[in-house]
């Protein structure tokens, strides 16, 4: 099959984050079981666009803010949506990692006008919103294009039943995100306690420093890391840094990362923490997982039943104090730090492979076709 997958927004410091690895992660299968898969995204700062993320080929097209003031809502591509409907005749199938957009929205558009069969993954990221601009836009294109979808896959039954409140019933198709197949090596010693998240208010970047500021007492030789751009949440974590590192704690941010080194960054920690709240299906916390690192979530995080299950690190309330202690007890017994990984490295080798996932996108994606 001939597969064009559309995301928003390919940077060099992975700012859209969870979605263009899934995206790369499926594509990547598909092709490893023959089929022909081309990712498609607005783009920016790049010197020169890549044309292959991780081997996968690419279409990159500048992106514009049209909407200030409104993040990733408030960007489109004209030059991608120039190029969709060249492209489109020769598609299968379209596969849209999409929210509430002027990228993905006018993309699924273009693919119900050229009646190519088009699947919707939200992430999460279509919700009931009191936003002043979302309930129009529902009105006028988001609930259409739901409804109109060959399939619309939803990881959680949170997200289900968000996107039932938002349009009703659709043709829900249950699909995890997965992880291929990582590379195990040791974790590094002396200790590194690493959040790899973008520098956002729910993703509580804050509540990691607060946590390290509080361990480095107990835990001197201990090193406390920040990976993620910056999106609000930067020149208080700059300030609170400063403030740590005034009382001794090694602790640093050191900016986004490209998506396709996100593994190796793992693989240089020895646990991984993400203190975010109601965060429906990290990637960063499977990755890490799959690298064999312990995790340290919060219990409204979707992948806490998965890590309570196989006793693969900690789940945790909101509180700074529940954090402290989860890690400081990973800290504190290396041995069963390594043992919490390996669990979690097995688990998702077992529920969540890459080569599972591909074969149900490829059942679905054919059973629209023939159709």
């Amino acid at each position: 099959m001939r597969i064009i997958s559309v995301v928003s927004l390919i940077t060099p410091d992975g700012a859209y984050g969870g979605p263009v690895r899934v995206a790369v992660n499926q594509a990547k299968a598909l092709i490893a079981l023959g089929h022909d898969v081309r990712i498609a995204a607005a783009t920016r700062g790049f010197d020169q666009p890549p044309t292959e993320l991780d081997q996968v080929p690419l279409h990159l097209f500048d992106a514009r803010t049209v909407l200030p003031g409104t993040g990733f809502a408030g960007i489109t591509s004209p030059g991608l949506l120039r190029w969709l409907p060249t492209a489109l005749p020769s598609a299968d199938v379209v596969h849209l990692h999409a929210a509430r957009d002027l990228i993905t929205l006018p993309a699924a558009a273009l693919a119900r006008r050229a009646k190519v069969p088009y699947f919707l993954q939200t992430h999460g990221m279509i919700d009931p919103s009191t936003n002043p601009l979302a309930k129009p836009l529902d009105a006028f294109l988001t609930k259409g294009l739901l409804h109109d979808a060959a399939g619309v896959f939803h990881l959680t039954d949170l997200e289900r039943a968000q996107l039932l409140e938002v349009a009703g019933e659709l043709n829900f198709l249950p699909l995890a995100n997965g992880v291929p197949v990582a590379d195990y090596t040791a974790a590094p010693q002396p200790p590194e306690v690493l959040y790899l998240a973008r520098l956002a208010p729910r993703k509580r970047p804050l509540v990691f420093i607060e946590a390290a500021r509080r361990l480095q007492p107990d835990f001197p030789t201990a090193r406390f890391s920040l990976v993620g751009p910056d999106e609000g949440e930067g020149p208080a974590v700059r300030a609170a840094i400063a403030a740590a590192r005034a009382e001794g704690v090694a602790i640093e941010w050191s900016g986004g990362l490209s998506p396709e080194l996100t593994l190796d960054r793992l693989r240089d920690c020895s646990i991984y923490v993400l203190p975010s709240v109601n965060e429906p299906y990290p990637m960063s916390v499977l990755e890490a997982l799959s690298v064999g690192r312990p995790v340290v979530i919060t219990d409204t995080c979707g992948l806490a039943d998965l890590v309570k299950r196989h006793q693969a690190g900690a789940v945790v309330d909101h509180g700074v104090d529940s954090l402290v202690t989860a890690i400081s007890q990973l800290l504190s017994d290396p041995s069963a730090a390594v043992t919490s990984g390996e669990r979690g490295r097995a688990a998702v080798g077992k529920e969540l492979s890459m080569a599972a996932i591909a074969a149900q996108l490829a059942a679905h994606y054919s059973a629209a076709l023939s159709s």
